[in-house]
């Protein structure tokens, strides 16, 4: 029985009937400028179904399902520090925590402080290769006049003034909503500064009242950096 089934396949005469009298590759057609045209697949060998099985499809499908899925980046709390310090005896440690996109609290301690108020500003560059000179000047991305924290008009890095005490020890705690740790704004690798004098928070009438708020020499500075929770 076998042996008459390849008998018969080997006489099967396959032909393919095309509006071109060419006659044409089975396997590997021959693509032409004309029209595509349907090819009718004739064999004299009647009675046995011809079935070609693609698997591209389920293929295609599989890949389709395995393929990675984008990222979905969950806000969480984020916190950072800065060290301060500077040429004199004055130095200390700031933290910044924020909760998912809301307002960052700044916990302030530094030491050796004259008594009475400080200007505490955060600085455009974390570059402290020429000690606080170098850090720049306030953060400032909207490009405003210096201002008080609570102001409409302030510079970004505006955070006001802390008061040291008797023994020369500032500790604060400042939220705000212009300081984030992550964004196109994002405070991480600027710098914390505290200065000599008491900041007027733009409001002084000096012609360093609307850049500096005339607060003064740099006391100490330092680089704000991301740190574990």
């Amino acid at each position: 029985m076998q042996a008459a089934v390849a008998a018969m396949a080997a006489h099967t005469i396959l032909s393919i009937t095309a509006a071109s009298p060419t006659h044409q590759s089975l396997l590997f057609p021959v693509n032409s400028n004309s029209a595509t045209t349907t090819l009718p697949l004739h064999s004299s060998f009647h009675g046995v179904s011809l079935k070609l099985s693609c698997k591209f499809q389920a293929l295609s499908t599989a890949t389709a399902a395995s393929a990675p899925k984008p990222l979905t980046v969950v806000a969480a709390t984020k916190k950072a520090v800065a060290v301060l310090k500077g040429t004199s005896n004055v130095e200390g440690v700031v933290t910044l925590t924020q909760e998912d996109d809301g307002p960052t609290t700044v916990n302030v301690r530094i030491t050796g402080l004259t008594p009475g108020k400080h200007g505490f500003h955060l600085h455009e560059y974390g570059d402290t290769t020429n000690g606080c000179m170098s850090t720049g000047a306030h953060f400032n991305p909207n490009n405003l006049t210096h201002g008080a924290p609570e102001d409409e008009v302030r510079h970004a890095g505006d955070l006001g003034n802390i008061f040291a005490n008797a023994e020369g020890v500032a500790e604060a705690t400042i939220v705000d909503t212009q300081i984030p740790l992550s964004g196109p704004h994002s405070v991480v690798g600027r710098a914390l500064v505290v200065h000599e004098l008491e900041d007027d928070l733009g409001k002084g009438g000096h012609e360093l009242s609307l850049t500096t708020g005339n607060a003064g020499g740099r006391l100490a500075c330092g680089v704000v950096g991301l740190t574990p929770l």
